[in-house]
């Protein structure tokens, strides 16, 4: 057991030193996140909404195909999107594959079903009476899509805060698509399993302790969110 405390003791000291090699991997994972969340969000709000609002033909269908891919495998959603921007892919001329927007590309793939899913059951939750009340006001199109998002936002920030959760911490799309570069595209998940596997405990550690904080804070932002809606 002494090398868990040692390794505990140095991760710490990596930590509070600002050790450029950590702090790269946190940096690459926040970066691809992020870029994954505002792109999911774009997509995934305005086709949720789609979803839950208007009544149409195969929207069971649709949606029994949204909620399985909820499940979706990460190494699935890599395999996919590796075959896509590799260069023998149809979007290999772009150089995607082992960069930070190829990782942001597969975790939105991987997270979408998560914000269409959440949003359509928040505006199906919605009181039915609130479409009545207006459309009875004159409210079209645009101003009915806000107020009833606006009405539903605690629900849509849950569904993007989950999942912005899942996007950190999947390993499997980071690991096939940023291929695990140091200094380039090496984000939390991966560099542990790496460093576990060579026996680098201490950057494993450092990162773990990272990682537990932004799942901490994740989950306590979400914890308050369900609680005022």
């Amino acid at each position: 057991m002494d090398y868990l405390s040692e390794g505990l003791i140095r991760a710490f000291v990596l930590l509070f030193s600002g050790d450029a090699e950590t702090f790269s991997a946190v940096f690459t994972t926040l970066k691809a996140s992020t870029m994954s969340m505002m792109a999911s969000l774009v997509l995934g709000i305005p086709a949720g909404f789609l979803l839950g609002y208007f009544d149409f033909s195969g929207k069971r269908q649709i949606r029994a195909i949204v909620d399985t891919l909820l499940a979706l495998p990460t190494v699935v959603v890599g395999l996919f999107v590796y075959a896509l921007i590799s260069r023998r892919g149809p979007f290999g001329d772009f150089g995607l594959l082992f960069t930070i927007p190829g990782i942001a590309i597969a975790q939105t793939i991987l997270v979408l079903p998560i914000i269409i899913s959440l949003t359509a059951t928040a505006i199906e939750g919605l009181d039915r009476r609130l479409k009545i009340t207006l459309l009875a006001l004159g409210a079209r199109g645009r101003q009915i899509a806000m107020t009833s998002l606006l009405e539903a936002r605690y629900a849509v920030l849950i569904a993007a805060v989950t999942a912005y959760g899942r996007a950190i911490s999947e390993v499997g799309v980071s690991m096939m698509i940023g291929g695990n570069i140091k200094w380039h595209s090496r984000t939390i998940t991966t560099a542990i399993a790496l460093e576990t596997g060579k026996g680098e405990f201490a950057m494993g550690i450092a990162l773990g302790i990272v990682l537990l904080s932004l799942a901490f804070a994740v989950n306590f932002i979400l914890i308050t969110l369900k609680r005022k809606s």
